[in-house]
């Protein structure tokens, strides 16, 4: 059986690999003060696909972050102070849309994103099965397997019920920021996207265009390197905040997508 699986796997990369041969396709990596994983963050997107280009997107840090992607030759963007997630993500989609990329990947710079499992996120994106693909740690049967707080594993549950009953759809892990994009997605986050702690508006965001929404099961590891921003105590407030922030954008008038835009 684990063979069966492994050959199932090999065939799937296969397969998307192939596609991907025929795309321009960038890496998003938001960092800040990352300089203990992101040389290897950008050595694994290389491994599994040579022809992805990489933008760092180098959020104020104050370590050898920016140096040590320019080294592996990454575009490296640096931002001249910290924007936060929600500002260096869109950065790196603006990159994308000015650059005529076809397909985009957002990977985080700190080592919990294994670039091992790309071809799960990008291969429904490649079927035209969806515009946005967001790799679950949830999805999979009993997966609850990874660990985090019980804040913020509180928070995430509750995430995804407001969230699955806007899409209509279910939805199991809207904080995951490991995911692919078609050019209609690059041209949306690119026009708009949220600060802050931003996955679980940009998913609004998406439903709200009528984007095609999908979640496939992914394996994440812990961070390698760096620290996480969100306390116990930020997770409530954060919690609070971003499900009045989704309750205020249900009213609000989003930005056009820039290739609407342009017509």
């Amino acid at each position: 059986m684990a063979e069966l699986a492994a050959e199932t796997s090999l065939s799937r990369e296969h397969e998307v690999l192939a596609q991907l041969g025929e795309l321009r396709r960038l890496a998003i990596v938001p960092a800040f003060n990352e300089e203990a994983s992101v040389g290897r963050v950008i050595d694994e997107i290389r491994a599994f696909d040579p022809g992805f280009e990489i933008a760092v997107i180098d959020d104020g840090s104050t370590d050898r972050t920016a140096g040590i992607a320019a080294d592996r030759g990454a575009h490296v963007i640096r931002l001249p102070f910290n924007l936060g997630i929600g500002g260096a993500v869109q950065t790196g989609y603006r990159f994308a849309f000015e650059h005529g990329f076809d397909v985009a990947v957002q990977v985080d710079g700190d080592g919990q994103h294994d670039p091992a499992e790309l071809p799960k996120i990008l291969e429904p994106v490649l079927a035209a099965e969806a515009d946005l693909v967001v790799g679950s740690r949830f999805a999979a049967a009993g997966g609850e397997a990874f660990r985090s707080s019980a804040a913020r594993r509180i928070g995430i549950r509750i995430f995804a019920g407001v969230v699955s009953a806007i899409a209509r759809q279910r939805v199991t892990d809207t904080t995951s920021g490991f995911r692919a994009v078609n050019r209609k997605g690059i041209a949306l986050f690119a026009a708009d996207y949220p600060h802050d702690y931003p996955e679980v508006e940009a998913t609004v965001m998406c439903v709200r265009h009528k984007l095609r929404l999908k979640e496939v099961p992914v394996d994440m590891r812990e961070r390698s390197g760096g620290r996480s921003s969100i306390t116990a105590l930020r997770s409530v407030y954060y919690m609070t905040k971003v499900l009045l922030a989704i309750f205020v954008g249900l009213f609000r008038r989003y930005a056009v997508p820039l290739e609407e835009e342009h017509r």
